[in-house]
C-alpha cells in the first residue's frame, strides 16, 4: 500500500520538473493522487527601492505568471495521458513553509522536490534539505 497523496513542488527549474515528472510516475505506480505546488515568493523590498518605476517587479511577476499559466494548462493536457489523478495549488510566500503548510492541510503522505543547483544553499540550506530535517514526511529529493 503506497502513499495516498504526493505533493511535489515545482519552481520551473530542471531538477524540479524532473521531480514533478519523477513525482507522476510514483503517483501512478502507487495510484495516489498528486498534488503539484507552486510556490511563488514574495518580492524582495530592496528590489522596490532600487526599482523605482517598478519595471523589475512588474517583470518577475509576469514572469511568474506565464509559468503559473503554463504549468496548468500541461497539467490539464497531460492529465488524460498519464492518468493519474492530479492537480495543481499556488501558494505565495517562502517555498519551505509553503510546502510544509500545503502537506500539512492535504495531509500528505509523501513530497517530492528537486535538489537546488545553487551554491549558497551548501551553506544556508536549501528548501529540500530543510524538508528533510522537518522530519514529518517522507522526502524524496531529485537531482
Amino acid at each position: 500500500m503506497g502513499p495516498g497523496k504526493i505533493v511535489v513542488g515545482i519552481d520551473g527549474s530542471p531538477t524540479s520538473l524532473r521531480a514533478a515528472a519523477y513525482a507522476v510516475g510514483l503517483a501512478k505506480r502507487q495510484r495516489s493522487r498528486l498534488v503539484v505546488v507552486f510556490v511563488r515568493p514574495q518580492q524582495s523590498g530592496m528590489v522596490s527601492l532600487a526599482d523605482s518605476y517598478g519595471a523589475a517587479v512588474a517583470s518577475v511577476v509576469e514572469a511568474q505568471n506565464e509559468m503559473e499559466t503554463e504549468f496548468r494548462d500541461t497539467i490539464v493536457r497531460e492529465k488524460p495521458r498519464i492518468g493519474v489523478d492530479i492537480e495543481m495549488m499556488v501558494r505565495y510566500g517562502d517555498p519551505f513553509s509553503e510546502l510544509c503548510q500545503a502537506a500539512k492541510e492535504l495531509r500528505a503522505d509523501a513530497v517530492v522536490v528537486g535538489r537546488s543547483e545553487s551554491t549558497l544553499h551548501r551553506f544556508a540550506g536549501s528548501v529540500a534539505q530543510r524538508l528533510v530535517r522537518c522530519g514529518r514526511w517522507p522526502v524524496t529529493v531529485v537531482p
